[in-house]
């Protein structure tokens, strides 16, 4: 997978808004709140599967009811469209917890 070119991180960055860049570490972030720890440990689960058919894993971490996840492709010294893709992909399985925060 091909690094971004810096042209087409904008127009990538305005696709998931609520996302953090780090430009430092070639990375973005994102903190997720839920009802409690059920529902957090379901919204990891169903990412789990999602990153096994992408062969795209997360750095993330848990602790009660929130998920934090980073994203960068390592194999290519930073952020490409597997990272923006697997985001948008986390952006919408949040649909599925209404009571999150």
């Amino acid at each position: 997978m091909k690094k971004l070119d810096p042209q087409d991180l904008p127009v990538q960055l305005a696709g998931v808004p609520e996302w953090q860049h780090d430009p430092i570490r070639g990375a973005i972030s994102r903190s997720f709140k839920f009802a409690d720890f059920a529902q957090a440990f379901a919204f990891m689960t169903e990412l789990a599967l999602v990153a096994e058919r992408q062969d795209h894993h997360p750095e993330w971490r848990n602790v009660y009811n929130r998920v934090e996840i980073v994203m960068t492709t390592h194999d290519a010294g930073g952020l490409t469209r597997r990272d923006f893709d697997f985001a948008r992909r986390a952006d919408a399985a949040m649909a599925h917890y209404p009571a999150a925060g």
